[in-house]
């Protein structure tokens, strides 16, 4: 049997109305072969939570992130709000052992299922905004993607600062800039590397990183907020 006080401990919610709990891990084959069950599938609470998730997520870019433009703001949020990324957060909260499912898609490997997962993580979302409202919601969208928010910030986000960087020098014509590693150490396996980047020759930001390519992402970012504060 799922452990749901557990579970409510782990997202640190605790329902009031604990059939809307339940209900958001109700797959559809479920109802299919158990006509008694007194709750309906889980999917208008996923659509609910589709909607929430997709507004929580472009507001904190909004916010947390000025840098960004549009298109910037557009593939962050298609990033942190797709199947694979749902499923993979889904994934490590075990939500897939709550679900309710019909004995075809439990024989299918419904439980680990990218799309069951994603879709149980939107209708939990959409249960937590039913039952606590909008900002305990919100506040739990950010715990749960926590991980994958900084890891997009490690390993996709920068690469945008370099072009966005360059849009904005230009449209305020000053130029291309230019990146110029000032310092580089520790041994080949494990240098970091220290990289400034100008901006008509005045050095506007600095990164550091474990590569010269994150050493300037990391250096564009801090130009391009320094240029977008002139």
């Amino acid at each position: 049997m799922p452990d749901w006080v557990f579970l409510q401990e782990v997202l640190n919610v605790k329902f009031g109305d604990e059939f809307l709990l339940h209900q958001a891990f109700v797959h559809r084959s479920y109802l299919n072969e158990s006509a008694r069950y007194s709750l309906s599938s889980n999917e208008r609470l996923e659509f609910l939570g589709d909607a929430l998730l997709g507004f929580v997520v472009a507001e904190g870019l909004y916010n947390q992130i000025p840098a960004l433009g549009e298109g910037q703001m557009t593939k962050c949020r298609a990033a942190l709000v797709n199947r694979d990324c749902l499923a993979r957060v889904a994934g490590s909260f075990r939500l897939g052992e709550y679900l309710y499912l019909g004995q075809g898609e439990e024989k299918s490997g419904g439980r680990h299922k990218l799309r069951n997962l994603a879709c149980v993580l939107e209708a939990l979302i959409g249960a937590v905004l039913v039952d606590q409202g909008y900002l305990i919601a919100k506040d739990l969208v950010w715990r749960l993607l926590d991980r994958e928010f900084k890891r997009m910030m490690d390993e996709g986000v920068e690469t945008d600062y370099k072009t966005r960087l360059q849009e904005v020098a230009q449209a305020m014509q000053r130029g291309t800039p230019s990146y110029r590693v000032v310092d580089a150490i520790g041994p080949n396996h494990n240098k970091k590397f220290t990289v400034d980047v100008a901006v008509e020759g005045e050095v506007l930001g600095r990164g550091m990183g474990q590569s010269k390519q994150s050493a300037e992402k990391k250096a564009a970012q801090e130009a391009l907020e320094k240029l977008l504060t002139y």
